[in-house]
């Protein structure tokens, strides 16, 4: 079983960057593949980004494709959200997800296991 805390959100005005690193606990966290999602006030969770064991095989949404960068550091048992040219409708709360196995999904149901979240609001 892995445990995740994400840190780094915050108050950004649009046009700028965050970064957002979510910490592992556990021996296997190699084993699992990570995921960003995001829910807005009034919505959904929707998929951000996923990356699988060794960062061989990574996923963005449409939407943040060409701004948004995930990469792990399996050592560091961390994994992170690089998040540059922040638009408004960016504003969510961010949060980190484990699937022990190595092909990514881009569902909710399908992460068994997930941090607290981590607001990110991005001003216009």
């Amino acid at each position: 079983q892995v445990q995740l805390v994400e840190s780094g959100g915050g108050l950004v005005q649009a046009g700028g960057s965050l970064r957002l690193s979510c910490v592992a606990s556990g021996p296997t966290f190699s084993s699992y593949v990570m995921g960003w999602f995001r829910q807005a006030p009034g919505k959904e969770r929707e998929f951000v980004a996923a990356i699988s064991w060794h960062g061989n095989s990574i996923y963005y949404a449409d939407s943040v494709k060409g701004r948004f960068t995930i990469s792990r550091d399996n050592a560091k048992t961390t994994v992170a959200l690089q998040m540059n040219s922040l638009k408004p409708e960016d504003t969510a709360v961010y949060y980190c997800a484990a699937r022990r196995t190595n092909i990514i999904a881009v569902t909710s149901y399908e992460y068994a296991y997930w941090g607290q979240g981590t607001q990110v609001t991005v001003s216009s």
